[in-house]
């Protein structure tokens, strides 16, 4: 049975690692939808980091907001799904956010990996405040 999740739960499950698919607005077209490694602690901001020059930069700046879905792929299967303008967009300090952001996702050794093999990229930090959420859990 599917059952919302309180707004407890729907924040740690957020904050937890996952892939998150974003959903951009694109005028004359349908939505966008691209995967992100993200991150959030209960009560902020949604931020992502993108390779400057990226297309959907472009289209964020346009947009000005966007949807974030993450989602637990193995039984039992769950996800949230928040939705919200932009805040923020600018050069992200690699030190202080591609670092950690690597190592949440592939672990300390292949994260730092990942960071000297993308030196001399220039990241672009998004934030999204999250209005509008949506979960399911169907444990």
């Amino acid at each position: 049975m599917e059952e919302s999740m309180s707004k407890s739960e729907r924040e740690a499950f957020l904050a937890d690692t996952h892939v998150g698919i974003i959903a951009i607005q694109v005028e004359g077209r349908a939505p966008v939808m691209l995967p992100v490694w993200y991150s959030y602690e209960p009560g902020g901001e949604v931020w992502f980091l993108s390779n400057e020059g990226a297309k959907k930069i472009e289209y964020i700046k346009k947009a000005g907001r966007f949807t974030l879905c993450a989602q637990q792929e193995e039984l039992p299967y769950k996800y949230v799904t928040v939705e919200g303008p932009v805040t923020l967009i600018e050069q992200a300090d690699r030190t202080r956010y591609m670092i950690p952001l690597a190592r949440r996702y592939l672990g300390k050794e292949k994260g730092d990996q990942y960071i000297v093999d993308t030196e001399g990229t220039v990241e672009i930090m998004i934030r999204m405040r999250p209005e509008r959420w949506s979960s399911a859990d169907h444990s």
